[in-house]
C-alpha cells in the first residue's frame, strides 16, 4: 500500500472507519475516498457497482456495517442480517470485479461460539452455538469471512478478514437504546451526575468479562495488516486483557465523578459470559496495542463531555 494509491474507506463516519481515516492521513496517504450513506447506499448493488467502476480504488477498508448493542441486535435481527449481507456482498464483489489490489473486511468477535474456550483462538470459529442475542449479526459476519476466503480461492483476490474485540473511543455511538456497553455506560453515568442521581443501574449481573480496544489502536493494526498480512485465515485484533462489566462501570463512574451506588439488573441479558481474544497471531506478526484502558477511557470521556454531554 503506497501513499499515492487510491484507498476507499467504507463506513468512514463510524467509530472504526473514522479512526482508519485519521491514521491514514497521519501517515501521509492523500487519496482517500469517502462516501456517506446518503451519497452511496452500499445495500444497492447497482449503485455500488457504478461507484467502483468509476473510482477504482487500489485498496478497500470495509468498515461499513449495521451495528448495535444487545438490545438492538435482539430487537432487529432481520435488519442486521439483511443490511450486513448486502453491504459486504456488494462491496467485496465490486472490488474484485474492478481490479482492487487488496480488501480488508472488518468483522466482529461475536462470530465465535457463546461458550468458547478462553482466550478465543481463530480456529474456534464454528466450533459451537452462537450467542442468541446477536446470532443474526454474527452469521452475516461469518458469511463475510467465507466470502473473502472463497474469492481468494476461486479468483485469487487478496481479501483478508480481521476480527476486532469490543471497540471504543471518540466518535462512538452514545444512543441510549442501541449503543454498545462502553458508550452506554458513559452516557448513563454522565446523566446521573448531571441530574444528581444517587444510583446507576447496569444491565445484567455485571459479571461477564469483556475486552476493549481503543479505536485508534485498531486503525493502526488494520493498516499494519493491510501492509504486512496476506492470508486466508482471519486475524484477531485486541489488547489481550479483559475485565468484568461491573469493574468497567466502576472505572467510568470514577471518570464521571459519580460517587453513588452501582446496581445490577439480573433480569436483563448478560450475553456471552466472557470474550477475550487470543491475539498471539497478531503479536507474532509484530503488532501490539499501545493505549491502556485507563488512558483510552479518559480520552473517550473527555470527547463525550465536550461533544455530547449537554
Amino acid at each position: 500500500m503506497r501513499q499515492h494509491e487510491r484507498i476507499y474507506v467504507a463506513g468512514h463516519r463510524g467509530l472504526a472507519g473514522s479512526a482508519i481515516c485519521r491514521r491514514l492521513l497521519a501517515l501521509g496517504f492523500t487519496d482517500i475516498v469517502r462516501r456517506t450513506s446518503r451519497e452511496l447506499d452500499l445495500r444497492d448493488q447497482a449503485a455500488v457497482n457504478a461507484f467502483f467502476a468509476q473510482v477504482r480504488p487500489a485498496h478497500v477498508f470495509l468498515a461499513a456495517a449495521t451495528v448495535g448493542g444487545i438490545k438492538a441486535n435482539n430487537d432487529f435481527p432481520a435488519d442486521f442480517i439483511r443490511d450486513n449481507l448486502l453491504i459486504q456482498t456488494n462491496v467485496i464483489d465490486a472490488a474484485w470485479r474492478t481490479g482492487c489490489r487488496k480488501l480488508l473486511f472488518l468483522g466482529s468477535s461475536c462470530i465465535y461460539p457463546k461458550l468458547c474456550p478462553q482466550p478465543i483462538r481463530e480456529e474456534y470459529l464454528l466450533a459451537g452455538p452462537l450467542e442468541p442475542t446477536n446470532e443474526a449479526y454474527a452469521l452475516a459476519k461469518i458469511a463475510g469471512i467465507m466470502m473473502c476466503r472463497a474469492y481468494r480461492r476461486q479468483h485469487g483476490f487478496d481479501a483478508i478478514s480481521v476480527m476486532p474485540t469490543n471497540l471504543y473511543g471518540p466518535g462512538d455511538n452514545f444512543h441510549p437504546l442501541d449503543s454498545h456497553v462502553m458508550p452506554a455506560l458513559i452516557r448513563r453515568f454522565h446523566e446521573a451526575v448531571r441530574d444528581g442521581r444517587e444510583e446507576v443501574v447496569i444491565w445484567g449481573t455485571g459479571t461477564p468479562r469483556r475486552e476493549f480496544l481503543y479505536a485508534d489502536d485498531l486503525a493502526d493494526a488494520l493498516i499494519f495488516l493491510m501492509q504486512h498480512y496476506s492470508g486466508e485465515g482471519h486475524v484477531n485484533v485486541g489488547c489481550g486483557k479483559d475485565l468484568t462489566i461491573l469493574d468497567l462501570a466502576s472505572k467510568i463512574a470514577a471518570c464521571a465523578g459519580f460517587a453513588g451506588r452501582i446496581a445490577t439488573d439480573p433480569g436483563r441479558p448478560d450475553g456471552t459470559p466472557q470474550k477475550l481474544l487470543d491475539v498471539s497471531g497478531l503479536t507474532a506478526l509484530g503488532w501490539k496495542a499501545k493505549t491502556s484502558l485507563d488512558e483510552g477511557l479518559r480520552k473517550t470521556w473527555a470527547w463525550y463531555a465536550e461533544h455530547c454531554g449537554g
